[in-house]
């Protein structure tokens, strides 16, 4: 509820990352990206010398075809190696608490990830075992409500940002979720990750994670926002 009124929404911002080996050119990739008009974000492996990732989102799923697919087939993409087992792909989802929904769904995750102070990022999935789905709510309640005090207590700080995203369906691996951990420094991120293997979600819930794409951004770019289109 938001001023009496039920919010609702129908519109979801996908997001998809995609990762590449044997990228000897990153001044071409960059000049492609500009030329390109795509919103996005590319980065350098941190454990690769010749790896990169690419964030790439929109509101409309047919983007991905239509859009990012022909950039990938041409010869700057098309002749690096691809490393499928980081694609990732989801959608943004709401769990009912959120005091502007537009704002959460469609423009924080594009805002959070091109902040050009906030370069480090770390992506991987994650599934759950299956039956926390069967849980009674309340104890569902609980676990998810201690794993985000720990997100709220890094972001808070000013340490660590999140974007959660949904997978259900988009996952060749069948993961539930993909997350996004945004930071100044990557200490943060990893001191995030180790705090959360206490909670319950983690410890007890948790089927797997990863793999982990460890990246620094290089080159971001975001336009208008799609929640005022």
């Amino acid at each position: 509820m938001r001023q009496g009124q039920q919010q609702t929404s129908d519109r979801r911002l996908f997001m998809q990352f995609l990762a590449f080996g044997d990228a000897m050119d990153m001044e071409g990739l960059i000049e492609i990206l500009d030329d390109s008009g795509l919103d996005a974000v590319l980065y350098e492996d941190a454990n690769d010398a010749h790896g990169v990732g690419l964030l790439t989102w929109s509101d409309d799923p047919n983007h991905f075809v239509d859009a990012v697919r022909p950039l990938l087939r041409g010869p700057e993409f098309a002749n690096l190696t691809a490393k499928p087992e980081y694609t990732m792909l989801g959608r943004t989802y709401s769990i009912g608490y959120e005091p502007k929904l537009e704002e959460w769904l469609l423009d924080r995750p594009r805002r959070v990830v091109t902040d050009p102070d906030w370069k480090w990022h770390v992506w991987y999935p994650l599934r759950r075992k299956g039956e926390f789905n069967t849980l009674p709510d309340d104890v569902q309640r609980a676990a998810l409500s201690e794993h985000g005090r720990i997100g709220k207590a890094f972001g808070e700080a000013d340490l660590a940002l999140d974007v959660r995203l949904a997978c259900f369906g988009l996952d060749k691996n069948d993961n539930d979720f993909v997350i996004g951990l945004i930071g100044k420094e990557l200490f943060p991120l990893s001191a995030c990750v180790q705090a959360m293997r206490k909670t319950q979600q983690t410890s007890h819930h948790m089927a797997s994670m990863g793999p982990f794409f460890v990246g620094r951004a290089v080159w971001q770019r975001l336009s208008d926002s799609p929640a005022a289109e």
